[in-house]
């Protein structure tokens, strides 16, 4: 008695030639395929991880955990909205701001500085502002 089917020259030629495509993908296309086939599964199964821990645990534990799992997912669904292609990756206002700054500060001409040293004294000039210190006896 046979329990499994003998495959077939034609089976196995077929399975060659799909082998042969599927090689030829590349990463992102695999990558795109196993989360289009399986991200539900991930997402439900920190979702379950998420109702589970918030049965059995308490304040601050919870709280790390539902954190963990929610950031897990979300970044799951930012990698499936990238690999699609839904979402346009914008340049976040942030990064101008500090862009912005680093220009004026680099365009930013400062007075100079001058320090003037004494046996007693030590006088800091810059610009308008003058700082003198002394030392007490």
């Amino acid at each position: 008695m046979k329990l499994f089917k003998q495959k077939t020259k034609e089976e196995i030629l077929s399975k060659v030639e799909i082998d042969k495509i599927n090689a030829k993908n590349t990463a992102k296309e695999v990558a795109a395929k196993h989360l289009g086939k399986n991200a539900i599964n991930y997402i439900t199964v920190l979702v379950i991880i998420g109702v589970i821990s918030s049965l059995s645990l308490e304040g601050g534990a919870l709280t790390a955990v539902i954190g963990l799992v929610s950031t897990a997912a979300m970044a799951l669904i930012g990698i499936l909205q990238h690999i699609v292609g839904a979402k346009e990756e914008e340049e976040k206002p942030e990064v101008e701001i500090i862009k912005k700054l680093i220009s004026e500060l680099s365009e930013k001409k400062e007075d100079p500085m001058q320090v003037d040293v004494t046996d007693t004294d030590v006088t800091v000039t810059k610009g308008e502002s003058k700082v003198k210190a002394s030392k007490k006896e």
